[in-house]
């Protein structure tokens, strides 16, 4: 993979260092002294994960300014305007040092850097402006929009409101969700890679088959997350992300050996089901992951079958509202 020049997290510091700050600092003081600025939300840049083929969109000089929303509604359209000249300005400027070319806003991307209102801002990525209070609504919020939420920088923000919002969200699952949250994780790789796979094989369901084994690898993945206390984002990341975690990051590497296993449905119609590796895999992903919650004090049982261990974990869970609702539920 060729490397980018500079990473867009790094080229959204720099831009507003040099280029938004003392536009801020200049023609709005007051108003500095109460925004918020960084690069938080969609987009691989957000995370750190973008390359040479992320520059084709919504990539470029880019930063996101936070204001409040008495203060957005009185200076947004100006800043915003003065933001547009001096992104202008220096992506001409900086266009030798970094080679970037002028940010390219597809419709998708509209409204992800710029000026922006605090509460909207949040609303967009997560349905609310507030942080969740029960433990029923912090279940109902997809991780993804979570992870949105939480990642990519912020430079500075001398109010604090914004960076208040964040650090709740940082601050993670209460303890009882991430329960029920890697149950229903535990039950899925179960069902679906320890159960399904091999009876859609032996159906000759094959597209079933691939995806149940679709099924696996993502609740493992969440799981892996979950063990991390981190939030599993938007699944074209959902692996990658496997590569900075400090609990069973090699379970990214393992996940990855399914892709080479090619023969699997001759060993099933040669009647050498059990030689299919992709069924190995599995288990081995099992065997780690059942080693791990037990190893954590979170499972008990020493039986590799995942469903023992979502039993287990709906068994630890404080919240009699929580542990009555079904495995899978989740709002």
């Amino acid at each position: 993979m060729e490397k980018i020049e500079i990473k867009g997290l790094e080229l959204a510091e720099r831009f507003y260092t040099e280029a938004v700050k003392p536009m801020l600092k200049e023609r709005f003081p007051a108003l500095y002294d109460r925004a918020a600025a960084g690069l938080v939300g969609h987009g691989s840049e957000c995370y750190g994960y973008d390359d040479v083929y992320s520059a084709d969109h919504d990539y470029g000089a880019g930063v996101c300014i936070w204001l409040a929303k008495e203060d957005f509604e009185r200076y947004g359209a100006a800043v915003q305007a003065e933001y547009d000249k001096a992104a202008a300005a220096w992506e001409h400027a900086a266009a030798g040092r970094y080679k970037i070319s002028a940010r390219r806003t597809t419709e998708q991307g509209t409204g992800r850097v710029g000026v922006l209102e605090t509460g909207a801002f949040y609303y967009g990525l997560l349905g609310t402006d507030t942080l969740p209070k029960t433990n029923r609504e912090w279940l109902a919020l997809p991780s993804e929009r979570l992870s949105a939420a939480a990642n990519g920088r912020v430079f500075e923000d001398h109010a604090g409101i914004f960076s208040s919002f964040r650090n709740g969200l940082l601050a993670y699952y209460p303890e009882d969700v991430r329960k029920k949250k890697m149950a229903a994780c535990a039950a899925i790789m179960a069902q679906s890679g320890q159960y399904n796979y091999a009876r859609c094989m032996r159906r000759g369901e094959y597209l079933a088959a691939e995806l149940a084994l679709s099924e696996f690898v993502r609740s493992a993945c969440q799981l892996v997350y979950l063990l991390n206390r981190k939030y599993c984002p938007f699944y074209k990341w959902m692996h990658r992300g496997l590569r900075d975690m400090t609990i069973l990051s090699e379970i990214g590497d393992m996940l990855m050996l399914l892709t080479d296993v090619t023969d699997s449905k001759q060993k099933w119609q040669s009647e050498q089901a059990q030689s299919d590796g992709r069924l190995l895999i599995v288990e081995a992903v099992c065997q780690v992951m059942a080693q791990e919650l037990h190893d954590e004090g979170l499972t008990a049982t020493d039986n590799t079958y995942m469903e023992a261990h979502a039993k287990e974990l709906i068994c630890g869970i404080e919240d009699e509202e929580l542990k009555g609702m079904h495995i899978l539920q989740d709002s």
